[in-house]
């Protein structure tokens, strides 16, 4: 340990103090070190459970960039280092369950296509249903085409947009429910 080093005789809430006074404090020179000491075990960490190692090193960067930002009001329970492997587990769970959201809308989507197309005339290919589908899609009023683009394309739960846009949970669900009901009566000639 290069920077806790000269900490190793005390106990562990006198660690813990001590680092979080220097982080509420503002110590760029210890909060450097303790990025620079823990970087590297973090990332490989982090690279571990996602295995790609770009989005480790954000993740690791993020959770240092959420403690800086929240010195002030950080509370620990547990050594720091327990604290730090604890924060990008957390924060690879969410990527990881993000992912899969993503990836299962998009499946969605993929599965409705597949589902137009195969009642669509022998004129119209796939490609042409895709682009009438995306086409109605932007023609939705600005804050439902959003909200439905947030949820089905970016892979975003109903409860991260109504977080990230300030609405209620109940209002994105009306405004998803408003997007597929317009859509499948603007795409009814089509099916």
């Amino acid at each position: 340990m290069l920077i806790l080093g000269h900490l190793n005789g005390l106990n562990l809430n006198n660690k813990l103090d001590i680092i979080l006074e220097k982080l509420k404090a503002g110590d760029e020179k210890f909060y450097r070190g303790i990025f620079l000491e823990y970087y590297p075990p973090l990332t490989y960490y982090a690279n571990k459970m996602i295995n790609d190692l770009d989005v480790a090193k954000e993740i690791v960067q993020e959770v240092f960039v959420r403690i800086y930002e929240k010195r002030y009001a950080l509370h620990i329970d547990t050594s720091f280092k327990s604290y730090l492997y604890k924060a990008v587990y957390n924060s690879c769970l969410n990527h990881i369950n993000h992912i899969n959201i993503r990836d299962h809308h998009h499946q969605i989507i993929r599965d409705d296509l597949t589902e137009f197309s195969s009642v669509v005339d022998d004129e119209m290919n796939r490609n042409e249903l895709e682009h009438r589908i995306y086409s109605e899609i932007e023609k939705l009023p600005g804050q439902c085409r959003k909200i439905f683009k947030m949820n089905r394309f970016d892979g975003l739960s109903n409860h991260e947009i109504a977080e990230q846009l300030h609405l209620s949970k109940r209002t994105v669900e009306t405004q998803i429910s408003k997007a597929m009901k317009t859509l499948r009566k603007k795409l009814v000639n089509y099916l």
